[in-house]
């Protein structure tokens, strides 16, 4: 089964609908990028291994910051989708790369 932006933001947004405020949801999320910075500090030697699946602990954290990321989106009825889209065709002319998101999804 796969997910998309837009159906992540509507789950999100149902789920947290009136209740949930950016404030508490961006505590989460700097909560998860603290964790997801534990993983690769222990994955370059900085910090200790306690025998737990870097790998697995990693990919965990990153779904954690990416599910908050989206949820402040979602309850501040941002369309994210069109936003990334936006930010990666302004950043590929800039940055002149030679490929952007659209051209690349167009290739798919």
């Amino acid at each position: 089964m796969s997910i998309t932006i837009q159906n992540l933001q509507d789950y999100l947004s149902h789920r947290y609908s009136g209740w949930a405020t950016e404030q508490s949801m961006f505590m989460k999320l700097v909560e998860e990028l603290g964790e997801t910075a534990e993983i690769l500090n222990k994955r370059a030697g900085r910090k200790a291994v306690d025998g737990v699946d870097l790998q697995v602990e990693l990919g965990n954290e990153l779904a954690d910051v990416i599910h908050y990321t989206v949820a402040i989106a979602a309850i501040n009825g941002l369309d994210l989708n069109e936003i990334i889209l936006r930010k990666d065709r302004t950043a590929s002319i800039k940055y002149h790369h030679d490929i952007n998101l659209d051209s690349f999804l167009a290739q798919r």
